[in-house]
């Protein structure tokens, strides 16, 4: 029986059950918890570093009223970050592979800003769906064009996590297979797609990262335009 190669993508079952709820509760357990005690581990903190280089970074360009979407915004990287390199470990999924799990957190999270902008600024959030300076017969066209726009940002942000994660997941399974068909008759040629697959798995790791990054860092940026 020949299996697709995107059956690797499918949610994993156990006796029927689905575990992408496992998949999506575990990795934030790994997480160090504070204490209160006066002297803390290495990994606390590092972890402390990394948020607020983090937060420090992706507030920078908000004004005030932005700044009460940190914690949220910090914990999304968090959790991303996480689910993402933890599925690049053997035997394991990755969430954010699956379409849907990726627009569960997209739509609601572009949602809140349109509204945010809707409801403190609406004059300025409008503005956005008109350039200053249309000519009046391309006042109808713009508008169209200015809310799909807006409208496809949600799919954009969806669509790039899950395509990113999903190439290079199914890149490194081919090259792993012609590995292991080409280590009894080409051993050498084997020996070089192996190490292809390591730079690639390495680059797959700086990805996982990146498009995390990427993820919260297009959120600051509708909020900015509605804050």
């Amino acid at each position: 029986m020949v299996l697709s190669l995107f059956d690797q993508f499918m949610s994993p079952t156990l006796f029927g059950i689905p575990l992408i709820a496992l998949a999506i509760l575990f990795p934030p357990l790994l997480l160090p918890t504070p204490t209160r005690q006066w002297l803390s581990s290495r990994a606390l903190d590092l972890m402390g570093w990394f948020l607020k280089r983090f937060t420090q970074q992706l507030l920078t360009p908000l004004n005030q009223d932005g700044h009460k979407w940190a914690l949220l915004l910090t914990c999304m990287m968090t959790f991303l970050l996480s689910v993402n390199l933890l599925g690049m470990l053997p035997y394991t999924f990755t969430p954010t592979t699956q379409l849907s799990i990726n627009m569960g957190f997209a739509v609601p999270m572009w949602l809140a800003t349109v509204i945010v902008g809707m409801r403190n600024q609406p004059t300025h959030a409008l503005a956005h769906l008109l350039p200053e300076g249309t000519p009046t017969p391309l006042i109808p066209v713009l508008i169209i064009i200015e809310t799909i726009s807006l409208l496809i940002r949600p799919l954009a942000l969806g669509v790039r996590l899950t395509a990113n994660l999903t190439a290079g997941h199914l890149l490194m399974h081919l090259i792993s297979s012609a590995f292991m068909v080409l280590i009894n008759p080409l051993p050498t040629v084997a020996f070089l797609t192996m190490i292809l697959l390591t730079l690639l798995t390495l680059l797959e790791f700086a990805v996982a990262a990146i498009q995390a990054y990427v993820f919260v860092l297009l959120l600051s940026l509708y909020l900015q335009e509605n804050t």
